[in-house]
């Protein structure tokens, strides 16, 4: 009777070799609309794994729980590990094997790479995995429907490298979703240089160092029409940080806490411009000491921005009367 793993292609073969790159590119080039399985093991890689966005080309990577795909201590390339759509690029919907993943067990940037990229394709999906020690955990570049990737990332936890250069996810492409993922050890936790991007229950944690984290921030908003829900920023000094031209976001039920001294800056909504986004049912917790506190700040004044409620931990000794904040509040306080 054939089981499940009947209709995989193992890469065992490539478990504990000292270099498994050339087996695992040779395993998805000959193999077109296959699984790609990944027993437990450690994979170790020198060079970037490219699959194919070509749906008459591409295969789906399976990892087992305890399966590690890890930089080689030599890894030299600006490129992540693993390039979903790396090779023979393609936009579409309607061909069978548009849909390929990546899904399961580990991936190792060992400090020194980046772990996931995707470069091409539509509808890619990245889910259930962990990625440890990365650069940037997940790079979702310029997508290839006008700019569109339309991700769908869904169950993934990130651990940077402690590193100011470090980033949990950084869109370049428009239009994909974040969903139940949680972020530690990196300076911004997702980075949107993108629009149409809906994040749900994100939760970035900063376990850095001081360093210049006065411009370390949970989520960094750049093009701006972005949707965040239960997007919770924990310990960053900026919760949500906005570039000058971002405009048009919307948060809903979103969080910024802190707990234990990480330096003097305590700011829940940063705008680099005016204030330009929608947030309702905001809730906040700053710690109790000294500290320059604020629940928003603008580089511009003006903006058509609003705040609709926000409900402030009991016993915050939070400066609810900056100006700023007051001008934007539409709804009550609950403390």
């Amino acid at each position: 009777m054939n089981t499940e793993k009947d209709f995989y292609v193992s890469a065992a073969e490539a478990a504990g070799t000292e270099d498994a790159t050339g087996i695992i590119q040779r395993l998805i080039d000959e193999n077109p609309n296959r699984v790609i399985f990944f027993p437990d093991g450690e994979y170790v890689i020198s060079s970037p794994i490219l699959t194919p966005a070509d749906p008459s080309k591409s295969v789906s990577l399976l990892l087992s729980d305890f399966a590690v795909i890890k930089a080689s201590p030599g890894w030299n390339s600006g490129e992540a590990m693993i390039r979903l759509g790396g090779k023979d690029p393609f936009n579409t919907i309607y061909k069978n094997g548009s849909n390929y993943s990546l899904s399961g067990g580990i991936v190792d940037g060992s400090g020194v790479a980046s772990a996931i990229s995707i470069d091409s394709g539509r509808e890619t999906s990245v889910r259930n995995l962990s990625v440890k020690h990365a650069k940037i955990g997940i790079h979702i570049k310029n997508g290839a429907n006008s700019g569109s990737s339309d991700s769908d990332i869904s169950g993934v936890n990130i651990t940077g490298t402690g590193w100011t250069d470090s980033v949990g996810v950084l869109t370049e492409g428009h239009d994909n979703t974040l969903t139940n993922m949680r972020i530690a050890n990196v300076f911004r936790g997702v980075e949107l240089r993108s629009s149409g991007n809906t994040l749900r229950n994100i939760h970035p944690l900063y376990t850095l160092d001081y360093t210049d984290y006065e411009n370390s921030c949970g989520f960094y908003d750049v093009r701006g029409n972005n949707w965040y829900s239960f997007a919770y920023s924990d310990q960053f000094a900026n919760g949500f940080r906005f570039a000058k031209e971002a405009r048009g976001s919307v948060m809903s039920d979103c969080f910024a806490f802190w707990y234990s001294p990480r330096g003097d800056f305590e700011t829940v909504i940063r705008c680099d411009g005016s204030f330009r986004s929608a947030v309702r049912n905001l809730k906040l917790g700053f710690r109790n000491g000294p500290g320059t506190r604020a629940v928003l700040t603008a580089a511009e004044p003006g903006g058509p921005g609003f705040i609709d409620t926000v409900c402030l931990n009991h016993g915050s000794e939070a400066d609810l009367g900056d100006q700023t904040f007051r001008d934007c509040l539409r709804g009550g306080i609950i403390c």
